[in-house]
């Protein structure tokens, strides 16, 4: 009898993923500005790496909005306009409320500690906005995991990372950081009184508060 196959050593990461990944990074920075054209050859060259692994990036970024091909133009970074803007915080809105409420309903009091201890974090990062911006994020995005349904998760991880290339983030206005964080709380009171229609209402205000101050901003 013949010997079983081994199995196969599982391959490491395709090198065009690393690139998306440096090339996302480089557009969050602002390194390549909204509305900047994309210099594949320069990119290349700075990489170390051929066009190949560059391009197929670049595919991986348009899917996720960060990027826009024009035909015979090449890759632009995406510029995100006020419809725009006033369009994504309508779905994170309607999708974040939804999730809130379930969250309300299903969380453990395990996931509700996690919760609170991420909002604890955004209370101490209030004077340090990069990092208030990040841990502002992971408090959401884990709301999102603990609601459970992957499938709203990975729509609004997608929209939050095209939220990233808003020139006019709501956070920025003067004042609002202190808003969000009030809404935090609020939210957060919603949550562990496990009140699910309080807590859809909370977060429904919470994103109608953002893009009102991302409008004035």
């Amino acid at each position: 009898m013949a010997a079983a196959e081994a199995p196969r050593p599982l391959s490491p990461r395709a090198l065009y993923q690393d690139v998306a990944e440096r090339l996302r990074q480089q557009i969050y920075a602002r390194r390549l500005e909204p509305g900047s054209w994309i210099d594949e050859m320069k990119l290349a060259a700075e990489f170390g790496i051929s066009r190949t692994p560059l391009r197929e990036a670049l595919k991986v970024l348009a899917v996720e909005g960060l990027v826009t091909m024009k035909v015979r133009r090449g890759a632009y970074v995406t510029e995100m306009s006020r419809d725009d803007v006033a369009q994504v915080y309508h779905l994170l809105a309607l999708l974040e409320s939804d999730a809130a409420g379930d969250a309300a309903e299903r969380a453990s009091s395990a996931e509700l500690a996690q919760l609170q201890a991420l909002h604890d974090r955004l209370e101490k990062l209030a004077r340090q906005r990069d990092a208030f911006f990040a841990a502002n994020e992971a408090f959401h995005l884990a709301l999102m995991q603990i609601a459970g349904n992957r499938w709203r998760t990975q729509i609004v991880a997608d929209l939050r990372k095209v939220m990233k290339l808003n020139r006019h983030h709501s956070l920025l206005r003067l004042g609002r950081l202190a808003e969000s964080l009030a809404e935090h709380r609020a939210l957060m009171a919603a949550l562990t009184s496990r009140q699910r229609e309080l807590a859809t209402a909370r977060m429904l205000e919470h994103f109608h508060n953002g893009l009102q101050a991302a409008a004035g901003a």
